[in-house]
């Protein structure tokens, strides 16, 4: 497992957060953009206009009154190219709140009475027990929105965090009639990968033999290697990234690493935490082989694995908080070739001599 401290330092600058605002569909005519609550769209020319925007960061509430009344209408991280209803929205509320692990408890009674239901996630109620029973409730953390149908129909109510509602009689329509709730989704941090290079370490250091080729001259002159100048091999490198075991990050968050030689490695959690490179190289061997000389000729891959501690430091909500992780590579893409050349001696000379002249023939 690896270590997962985090650490909570001095809010960063507001840019994180933003909605822009137009006032036709599709993202055409004139534009506003806000970083924080605009409480009259009025007062700056833009009331009752707006008809596509778009969302960075933390979700916005859009109401139809000035000073933040009339109906609310939530939009979290994204595009939108047509709202509804368009042209109808006078105040913007920027949603600062920390809507990381969600909680809402509900009660059968009013008064926070009767069977209650702790809930974290968006939930169908009419798949349960619990459906058009709710009479009250608390919120614990996050921003919730209750739905009176299944399916996020009907009418819908936002619930603060903090808000007690002891009774949903007196305006909210929603006695007994909840079925459908979920919390809204934080938006998308924006992630610095830094590899600490300083504080790498090496696991595992091998060479593997791929190829040996032994040619023999046994001539006065220079012969040419009969396996030719170059031959290739494939190489493999292997990556990961691993997040700590007590990362925040939600599946689908993608950050860059800046690995040496102005290479990139792509990190997608859940879906893109490791690739393999597999390539072709050419390794260059002797043209020929020198008179009377035995070639040896090793072809050899060296592999590594390597750990890099990694620090993710994460923008959300006007906040910076950071993680760490580990950058592993096995590489299997270094290969060398290594040459021994050994004499061969010269043959020994025929040192018997010459040969002693036949007898002669007996005569009778």
């Amino acid at each position: 497992m690896l270590p997962g401290a985090e650490m909570e330092v001095a809010p960063a600058e507001p840019s994180a957060n933003r909605i822009v605002v137009y006032e036709r569909p599709g993202f055409e005519g004139l534009q506003r953009e806000f970083t924080c609550d605009v409480p009259d769209l009025h007062e700056l020319d833009f009331g009752d206009c707006i008809s596509s925007l778009r969302v960075v960061g933390q979700p916005w509430v859009a109401y139809t009154g000035p000073k933040y009344e009339g109906d609310a209408f939530p939009f979290e991280e994204g595009e939108y190219a047509e709202v509804e209803p368009r042209g109808s929205f006078s105040s913007l509320r920027l949603v600062h709140h920390d809507l990381d692990e969600p909680q809402i408890t509900l009660y059968e009674d009013a008064g926070f009475a009767g069977r209650s239901k702790v809930v974290t996630e968006e939930t169908n109620l009419a798949y349960g027990y619990f459906d058009d029973r709710v009479s009250s409730h608390e919120v614990q953390r996050g921003v919730w929105l209750l739905y009176q149908d299944p399916g996020r129909g009907g009418q819908r109510y936002i619930a603060w965090p903090g808000e007690r509602l002891a009774d949903y009689r007196p305006g909210l329509r929603l006695q007994d009639r909840l079925s459908h709730l979920r919390p809204l989704r934080p938006g998308r941090p924006r992630i610095t990968a830094r590899l600490l290079w300083d504080q790498k370490r090496v696991e595992e250091e091998r060479e593997v033999l791929l190829d040996e080729m032994v040619a023999v001259n046994e001539t006065e002159t220079e012969q040419a290697l009969s396996s030719g100048s170059s031959r290739e091999y494939s190489t493999v490198t292997a990556q990961s990234f691993h997040f700590s075991a007590a990362t925040r990050l939600r599946a689908g968050l993608a950050f860059t690493l800046a690995l040496e030689a102005a290479a990139e490695f792509r990190v997608e959690k859940g879906r893109s935490e490791s690739r393999t490179l597999r390539e072709r190289a050419e390794v260059l061997l002797p043209a020929k082989v020198p008179p009377r000389t035995r070639l040896a000729v090793q072809v050899v891959r060296r592999e590594a694995a390597v750990v890099v501690p990694v620090e993710l430091t994460l923008l959300q909500n006007e906040r910076v908080r950071t993680e760490r992780g580990e950058y592993r590579c096995r590489s299997a893409a270094s290969l060398c070739a290594r040459y021994t050349m050994t004499p061969i001696a010269d043959p020994a000379p025929d040192r018997r001599g010459p040969a002693a002249p036949a007898p002669a023939p007996r005569v009778p």
